[in-house]
């Protein structure tokens, strides 16, 4: 995170430049604000400040909430062979299994058509044509 950050600020310290002053053909052989910005130096007043990281950050909270909700989950939750309101519903909103019959046997008879034209364009051919030599 620390490397990004310095990364980023490197780049807008380059981009903040002109670009006759950045360009890559240089009359200076060195150039000094390129290696103080390349390894981190701040010699232009501007201090490096990254947050403080420790366990007291949202995300760690955020976390611990997870955690929790999880096995309050798992300890509630009803067994596999339980009854409940959500195997209710699920079932009464299910199809029956005639219908799913009826809409995979539309499906294969639709599917076999649609490979049998398939089949029969792969196979077309021109009619042959006869070139006569001397036509009159």
């Amino acid at each position: 995170m620390a490397l990004a950050r310095a990364g980023s600020l490197i780049l807008r310290q380059q981009a903040s430049r002109p670009f006759l002053q950045s360009r890559f053909a240089s009359s200076n052989a060195h150039d000094d604000d390129h290696h103080d910005a390349h390894h981190g130096d701040s010699s232009h007043g501007q201090e490096l400040s990254f947050p403080k990281e420790d366990f007291s950050s949202r995300v760690w909270g955020k976390t611990a909430i997870a955690a929790l909700a999880f096995v309050a989950f798992y300890k509630f939750a009803p067994s596999p062979g339980e009854e409940n309101y959500i195997t209710r519903l699920l079932t009464q909103s299910q199809e029956t299994a005639e219908y799913w019959r009826k809409v995979n046997l539309q499906h294969l008879f639709l599917s076999a058509t649609e490979r049998s034209d398939n089949l029969v364009i792969a196979d077309a051919q021109r009619p042959p044509v006869h070139r006569y030599r001397y036509p009159q």
